[in-house]
């Protein structure tokens, strides 16, 4: 069962009661909302409310605030905020963006859920409401894990329904119309509430309440294709042109045949199955982080020898920034890290993998590592890019 420690303490361990995560798979993931009472026994907010705030003033950080007036009436602003006097005590939500990008204790909040594999986890987003507020009912096309912080929230969460109808009280803000809930319950600190994509769902705040949204990575097709063909362009490929050595003389000129329909399906899919390129496009595309990082290059880069100098030393960590997307490639024995592709020598694997995991790494872990020269320069080119970082603050 997966847990996680906070300054040296068990914290927030995810405790599924009768369940285990073989079994959530089974028989909730994708499939029905759970809610999981007191997941979190004891459970810590990696935040205040007050630091949420100060995120919310940042221009790099995205960041809105949802507002309920009087007649039904929605309003959205987009931060960086400079003042919250003006929205009063009630009927209002704060919602930040992958706080987990600038939060060390917030980006824990992912561990527990690594039960899943990497790509799928997307980031956390925080929300801070007043009493009332809330996003109003509305449908996610992602899987999303809510866990309750401090104070208590109202949920309801229905099952899918083609005949909700779509509203938008706001431009920026897309509801649904009343539902039949399955769940109805008051959520309080540690709670966990699970919601697969197009369930309708609302919460409304009881009091102050802060809430955490684990959200996953779901490309759309069109995502997918569309990004597909802007690197098959860039890369000035997929230039062949359709052929049909074989046709034979048609008697009906205006049909357009379903042999011919499958066969340029076929010449179109083709381009895709190239499983060299598809490869490399897909462990670019699911290590692409969609929100700022806080990505700061060295001032002066750092040499082979200066870094070897460091790790001789021992007193050091080496630490992947908050929220930087890294994979290993199974298929091709490659690291994809915030897009990028860096081919490793047949030394490099055990490295990449740990690179991969996204935890901290001790002179002890990189010991083994460092008799390679590919390795020493895969990890002196992370920090030369701003992606990892020497820490030498940590007490190991």
């Amino acid at each position: 069962i997966p847990f996680f420690t906070f300054q040296g303490h068990l914290m927030n361990h995810l405790d599924w009661g009768d369940l285990t995560p073989e079994t959530f798979l089974k028989e909730y993931w994708q499939k029905k909302p759970l809610l999981i009472k007191g997941g979190f026994k004891n459970f810590i907010d990696p935040l205040t409310p007050e630091e949420l705030a100060g995120f919310s003033m940042e221009e790099e950080i995205e960041s809105r605030i949802i507002a309920k007036g009087e007649d039904h009436m929605w309003s959205v602003e987009h931060g960086p905020f400079e003042s919250f006097d003006d929205y009063g005590d009630k009927d209002w939500t704060l919602l930040v963006q992958a706080t987990n990008n600038w939060s060390s204790e917030t980006h824990d909040l992912l561990k527990p859920f690594r039960f899943m594999p990497n790509w799928r986890l997307d980031d956390v987003m925080v929300s801070f409401s007043t009493p009332n507020g809330g996003v109003g009912p509305h449908l996610d096309r992602y899987d999303v894990f809510i866990i309750q912080g401090q104070g208590k929230r109202h949920w309801r969460v229905g099952l899918p329904d083609d005949s909700l109808e779509t509203l938008v009280p706001h431009e920026d803000l897309k509801q649904v119309s009343d539902f039949d809930a399955v769940i109805d319950v008051i959520t309080e600190s540690g709670d966990i509430l699970y919601i697969p994509p197009n369930h309708p769902h609302d919460g409304i705040a009881v009091d102050n309440a802060l809430n955490y949204s684990i959200g996953f990575q779901a490309p759309s097709s069109q995502e997918l294709i569309s990004t597909f063909a802007d690197l098959m362009i860039d890369r000035d490929i997929g230039n062949s042109r359709y052929g049909d050595p074989k046709r034979k003389p048609t008697d009906k000129p205006e049909e357009l045949t379903h042999s011919d329909i499958v066969s340029l399906q076929n010449f179109m899919v083709e381009a895709i199955k190239d499983r060299k390129l598809f490869n490399n496009f897909i462990g670019g595309y699911l290590t692409h982080n969609h929100h700022t990082l806080e990505i700061i290059e060295p001032e002066e880069q750092l040499s082979h020898q200066a870094f070897e100098s460091l790790i001789a030393s021992g007193d050091i960590i080496i630490k992947p920034v908050l929220g930087i997307k890294a994979l290993y490639n199974c298929d091709n024995a490659s690291l994809f890290v915030n897009g990028n592709k860096f081919v490793l020598g047949g030394d490099c694997v055990d490295l990449a993998k740990k690179i991969a995991q996204g935890r901290p790494l001790t002179a002890f872990d990189l010991e083994s590592s460092l008799d390679s020269l590919n390795n020493v320069n895969l990890l002196t080119t992370l920090i030369n890019m701003g992606y990892w970082y020497i820490d030498q603050s940590d007490e190991l």
